[in-house]
């Protein structure tokens, strides 16, 4: 299929992002784009991935990824339908088109809930080195199912890095520590932030007694390999039901 082809029957246009938001992306390396889930959907999606998550027991996250301090599942575009929202919606798509260019597939479909007094990630990128800027490989967007607060574990990015042509390592003693630039990425639930993932970015502390939940929709481009073997893993059921756009998306 032509991508821009796929990219239009998914609702893609040229202007479904605004001038202003491409040069956010581009000076900031992420955007936020509020209200994309609505209450009733972000409800749904916590009481499916709870199931999950009870399911799934000590094997939750094993497809691509388990972690000490978080809750986590993979592979979740094979695991309900209310998912495909997350890697079909047309404004953070043209965020992935407009970083990466036409040619992109989702590269992993994955939930992170940071537990409480857990959660602090070293800041990285999320690829092996630095890149020349404007020569990106891999871009991600966060769907929050809690508000992001500035206590309970909100991702950091530090704004421009991903211009940088460094990575955490490389320019500081210690990529655990805050950086002096750095935000937290304070938002509502029902929010997605698109990030460019060469962008420097980590989880903070969760400091409430509560999870701090969020799908991670990740995509890389067309001619790297994917976090999770899409094609490999998709199950019929799940091609069945997708259009040829969407399937051109998980590149099944």
């Amino acid at each position: 299929m032509n991508p821009q082809h796929a990219l239009n029957i998914l609702g893609l246009h040229e202007n479904t992002l605004t001038p202003s938001e491409k040069d956010l992306l581009n000076r900031d390396g992420y955007l936020p784009l509020a209200n994309i889930l609505s209450t009733e959907q972000v409800r749904n999606m916590v009481a499916r991935l709870d199931e999950l998550i009870a399911l799934e027991g000590e094997n939750a996250g094993k497809e691509v990824h388990q972690e000490v301090g978080a809750d986590r599942l993979s592979d979740l575009v094979n695991k309900d339908p209310m998912f495909d929202i997350c890697f079909t919606h047309p404004r953070m798509l043209a965020a992935m088109a407009h970083v990466l260019g036409g040619e992109f597939k989702l590269s992993s479909l994955n939930f992170r809930a940071a537990l409480p007094g857990q959660g602090l990630q070293a800041l990285h990128a999320d690829w092996v080195s630095a890149v020349v800027p404007g020569d990106y490989f891999v871009c991600n967007s966060i769907w929050l199912l809690d508000d992001f607060t500035e206590d309970n574990g909100a991702t950091r990015v530090v704004p421009g890095s991903q211009r940088s042509g460094k990575l955490p390592r490389d320019a500081m003693d210690n990529p655990m520590d805050a950086h002096p630039d750095e935000v937290k990425l304070v938002a509502p639930a029902g929010t997605v932030v698109v990030f460019n993932s060469h962008t420097w970015h980590g989880g903070t502390l969760n400091r409430t007694p509560n999870r701090r939940r969020a799908l991670h929709a990740y995509f890389c481009r067309r001619d790297q390999p994917q976090q999770l073997d899409q094609r490999n893993y998709a199950r019929p059921e799940t091609v069945a039901r997708l259009n040829e756009a969407a399937r051109y998306i998980l590149d099944v």
